[in-house]
């Protein structure tokens, strides 16, 4: 299975609607899959955290010390991937 579509499953919504026929109520399930901007600004956001996360590992092993522009740029791609998540969601 490719990325994107893992993601795509992942951001799908699963909404309930209510139909009315004559005197019968019945329900529906349908799904709304989210824009293809949605999914690559999540597979991009991903990869730059995983990028971001290995040169923050790599400042640690050379430097011996922590790198805090590299951690505020992480911990603002954590907000904006729980953001992304949590709207996609609701």
């Amino acid at each position: 299975m490719r990325l994107s579509e893992l993601v795509r499953r992942l951001f799908t919504k699963h909404v309930t609607v209510a139909v009315t026929e004559g005197r019968r109520r019945k329900t529906h399930v349908v799904e709304v899959e989210p824009s293809g901007n949605v999914v690559y600004a999540f597979i991009l956001s991903l990869a730059m955290l995983l990028c971001l996360s290995a040169l923050q590992i790599a400042y640690l092993i050379v430097m011996h010390e922590w790198n805090s522009e590299i951690f505020t740029v992480i911990s603002g791609l954590v907000g904006t991937i729980t953001g992304m998540f949590l709207g996609a969601k609701s």
